[in-house]
């Protein structure tokens, strides 16, 4: 069985990650962990998640529940992120990411993680996103620079960082089928006189509002026709399942940097 241990397991994400693990046949929860000071230091899991009594206390450390993981799954902040992943790889623990927002110094700091143990990081854990990812980098490399490229994203009123993760990947996967550079290309909202789009340029637009869980909708554009790419999540508990199969197919591997394109091989 995989130990697996989640921290933020108190939040709407741990809760359904606790879920998760707890309803696939090869992985138990090994531990979860909550904030320093958190009331809830020392309930159950399971119970706290709406699963049933699980015999798991959580805690409010890594240090303190070493001993009971195999691997983590982390959804958290970017810099809290990074400390996980860096005690993971001091600790040979295997680890998945699913956390958004991360710059430039973080994914380095996280590649060095990924020299010691093995690491899954994907910006977004779904199963139907990662084949829309495969499906986009189709679509842009037969369609070529004539389409015009919008990537339009909407989440709830919470999430912190924007465009969102997976809006920027789509970015980078049709920036790369096309020959381009994202950071070169992109063009994150328009305001004002602005003058007429380029031809290469691929343009971003965020929504926030409601208790929207994640929509992203890839427009191809030229005269006389449109094709959009649509994926739509409804639930977390989409992102939940798909990071319990990550950490599933990381078992036997070796130290290395991973994502959701090598864990669905559909590279």
């Amino acid at each position: 069985m995989i130990r697996v241990a989640i921290i933020g397991a108190s939040g709407r994400m741990g809760k359904n990650l606790i879920t998760a693990v707890n309803d696939a046949a090869d992985c138990v929860v090994g531990a979860a962990i909550v904030k320093q000071g958190s009331s809830l230091v020392g309930a159950d899991a399971g119970e706290v998640a709406g699963v049933g009594k699980l015999n798991v206390a959580m805690v409010d450390s890594l240090a303190a529940c070493v001993n009971d993981f195999d691997v983590l799954i982390d959804f958290t902040m970017p810099a809290l992120t990074i400390e996980n992943a860096q005690f993971c790889a001091a600790h040979n623990k295997a680890i998945v990411v699913g956390t958004t927002g991360l710059n430039d110094d973080e994914k380095d700091a996280l590649d060095e993680c990924a020299k010691r143990t093995q690491v899954v990081f994907a910006p977004n854990m779904s199963v139907g996103v990662n084949v829309t990812l495969k499906l986009l980098a189709t679509a842009a490399k037969i369609l070529g620079d004539e389409y015009d490229v919008e990537i339009v994203e909407a989440h709830h009123r919470h999430k912190v960082d924007s465009p969102s993760g997976t809006a920027i990947r789509m970015g980078e996967v049709v920036a790369e089928a096309l020959g381009r550079d994202l950071k070169e290309c992109a063009v994150y909202g328009r305001e004002g006189q602005i003058g007429p789009r380029t031809q290469k340029e691929i343009g971003f637009e965020t929504i926030r509002a409601g208790d929207v869980v994640g929509d992203h909708s890839v427009w191809f554009a030229t005269e006389g026709e449109r094709i959009e790419i649509v994926h739509k999540a409804s639930s977390r508990m989409t992102f939940a399942k798909g990071a319990v199969r990550a950490a599933q197919w990381l078992k036997g591997k070796s130290a290395g940097m991973y994502d959701m394109q090598d864990v669905l091989d559909l590279k």
